[in-house]
């Protein structure tokens, strides 16, 4: 039988968010990746994996190499989370080249991406997450004023310490249906 877990990483609630609407959709379990017992996994022969954007980089992508040996059997789907709109091509590609730098090839041509669109609550960042926040609007107003800011810049300048939440159930279908369809 089929036995398909949905795992993540979150640290503002939105991946876990789309984690826990994904395992609804699916019937499944989910858990923090950090709180499951690596026993359990042995259970699920499918493995959706969730980690939100940070600084370029995904957060949990750890978790995949680490245990590369216990997962790289199963069927592997890694989605996104993040505030970079995946509608647009530069992101996805920006995605998947952080992705490139802490994953390997074998690992990277076993696994299925998929990029969904979470938020910001500038109240909840860490001081860490809040410093970089503050440096990239440096930036961007330094960029800003020779008047090359992208829409999506120009976005995150205008809503900089507010709260955006941009995720949306609907857009899990694809991945769900990814995982339905591929599986005997």
């Amino acid at each position: 039988m089929h036995q398909t877990v949905v795992l993540y990483q979150s640290h503002y609630g939105f991946t876990k968010r789309y984690a826990q609407w994904i395992a609804k959709a699916m019937s499944c379990p989910v858990y923090d990746s950090k709180k499951i017992s690596l026993q359990n996994l042995t259970e699920h022969d499918a493995v959706i994996f969730g980690g939100g954007l940070y600084a370029g980089g995904v957060n949990g992508v750890k978790f995949i190499r680490k245990n590369w040996k216990l997962l790289s059997g199963k069927r592997i789907v890694l989605f996104t989370c993040g505030l970079a709109d995946p509608d647009n091509p530069e992101n996805i590609s920006n995605i998947r080249d952080s992705l490139s730098k802490s994953l390997s090839e074998e690992i990277l041509s076993c696994l299925r991406l998929f990029h969904l669109r979470g938020g910001i609550d500038y109240s909840q960042l860490s001081f860490m997450h809040k410093s970089m926040m503050a440096m990239l609007r440096k930036m961007l107003l330094k960029k800003e004023t020779n008047g090359n800011l992208s829409q999506e810049e120009q976005m995150l300048l205008d809503t900089f310490g507010k709260s955006l939440d941009f995720s949306d159930e609907k857009t899990i279908q694809p991945l769900v249906d990814f995982v339905l369809s591929s599986h005997p």
